[in-house]
């Protein structure tokens, strides 16, 4: 972690804002904001959810894990349509954008629709469409992560793996995993086959369940970056083989917090990582269900004791683990520089 002096907190907001920045942890059902839930869940007939939209947003106010499983599937069960799928991109891309983000890989909880009988083609037609159109107004990039969660077993794997395989767009760069099964063994054939078409490997891995779930991430799915991963730091010979191997490590304070994998905020891990020589990324994980955003991560990172040098390198290393392509990566690190230099960062925060 950088040593030198933090300039004053207005200087720190300005950088801030004109950071280009990069998520590549983000999903996109947990980006959807109460307004937008509301006026699906009217536009559906949805009832199991609070009739206005004042209750609504007080509803939306996390207060544990069960209430957070409780909104998240009540906002998936209002995605029933393409147009629905598509307004949520919509909603979530203007947000992004207005943040500067230049680039987001957003997870899809694709078992999740495809349980509800939803078939994959009508969710990927729906961000397909919205990812196009953000891509015309306001210039911001977004690929596509599909994913699974283990509490439903081997079978949500197989089914992901294949609409993945049968309808994902070309803009899906790679397959993932969450949930709280006790092991990863079973999916790594799953990963095998995602690996094989071309697809990276992306698991959560890491928030809860010790360094031994990363491990597993790493030699059975063959993870090629790892979602949360901050139970990392509980194994010295891990770290090191991380920062050998140069594994992106996806970090969401905020979220870790309202998970409780992080007691409190002060406690958090993330400067221990820069110090450690881990690749570490900032995200916001699940932003509307936890009540923050990208740029308000980088305000808690700077209140962590992170300089104006270390909020540029977690920007620099966001571009650097992500999808983008070697051309795009280039440039947006280049337009980092500029934006780093005009505040009097040292150039020695983009190594």
């Amino acid at each position: 972690m950088n040593s030198h002096p933090n300039p004053a907190p207005d200087a720190v907001e300005a950088l801030i804002r004109d950071l280009p920045k990069v998520e590549l942890h983000v999903h996109l059902e947990g980006s959807m904001p109460a307004e937008t839930l509301f006026d699906l869940a009217r536009r559906h007939g949805v009832v199991e959810i609070p009739g206005t939209l004042d209750e609504l947003r007080d509803w939306y106010a996390f207060t544990d894990f069960p209430h957070f499983i409780e909104v998240y599937l009540a906002s998936v069960g209002t995605l029933r349509e393409e147009e629905d799928f598509a307004l949520l991109t919509s909603t979530v891309a203007r947000s992004l954008a207005a943040q500067n983000v230049r680039y987001a890989e957003l997870h899809i909880s694709l078992y999740t629709h495809l349980m509800r009988g939803v078939p994959a083609r009508v969710v990927f037609d729906g961000v397909e469409a919205a990812r196009r159109e953000a891509e015309r107004e306001h210039g911001i990039r977004l690929r596509w992560i599909p994913d699974f969660p283990t509490d439903f077993g081997p079978e949500s794997a197989e089914r992901t793996i294949e609409a993945v395989l049968r309808d994902a767009p070309v803009s899906t760069v790679g397959f993932g995993v969450g949930g709280t099964g006790s092991t990863l063994t079973p999916y790594a054939d799953v990963f095998g086959r995602a690996r094989a078409a071309g697809l990276a490997s992306l698991p959560h891995a890491g928030e809860h369940g010790g360094p031994e779930r990363v491990r597993e991430a790493l030699d059975l799915l063959g993870a090629e970056r790892i979602g949360h991963g901050i139970d990392s730091m509980r194994d010295d010979d891990l770290v090191a083989r991380l920062v050998d191997e140069r594994i992106p490590i996806d970090v969401s304070p905020t979220s870790n917090v309202c998970t409780r994998a992080v007691e409190r905020i002060g406690e958090h891990p993330l400067p221990a990582m820069l110090d450690a020589g881990l690749l570490v990324t900032l995200n916001s994980d699940d932003p509307t269900m936890f009540g923050t955003d990208l740029t308000n991560e980088y305000r808690t990172a700077h209140h962590l004791g992170l300089s104006s040098a270390d909020l540029v390198r977690l920007a620099s290393n966001g571009v650097r683990a992500s999808y983008l392509g070697a051309a795009h990566r280039h440039a947006l690190l280049s337009e980092i520089a500029e934006v780093a230099a005009r505040h009097g960062v040292p150039a020695s925060a983009l190594v």
